[in-house]
């Protein structure tokens, strides 16, 4: 009868790391959706684009997130761990210096 009960304690440990890991990759999809959906907003602002499409959108939301947060520190709401107006800011700064370096780096025709 012993084994029994330890059968499923073990069955109960294994699935809570099956929810935990559930809910921890669900957080991390939701994290990349909201930082995703600031870095587009931020090429929506900024004249040009941002370079790699979406990943270059998520990059500049993720990158644009720490900036804004060292800028002026953790202010707003937060949605998932992403504070929305200091990322907002720093995605625009991000964007705005991919667009000068991108227009720097094009060739340019000299016909």
């Amino acid at each position: 009868m012993a084994w029994l009960a330890l059968l499923f304690l073990a069955l109960l440990i294994v699935v809570a790391v099956v929810i935990g890991l559930t809910f921890k990759l669900v957080g991390l999809v939701l994290y990349l959706f909201i930082a995703g959906l600031v870095g587009w907003l931020a090429d929506a602002i900024v004249p040009g684009e941002l370079p790699f499409g979406w990943l270059g959108a998520i990059a500049a939301g993720l990158l644009g997130s720490l900036l804004g947060t060292l800028i002026i520190g953790p202010w707003g709401p937060s949605i998932f761990g992403i504070h929305v107006v200091p990322a907002l800011l720093g995605a625009i700064i991000l964007a705005f210096v991919a667009d000068l370096i991108y227009k720097q780096a094009a060739p340019t025709d000299t016909r």
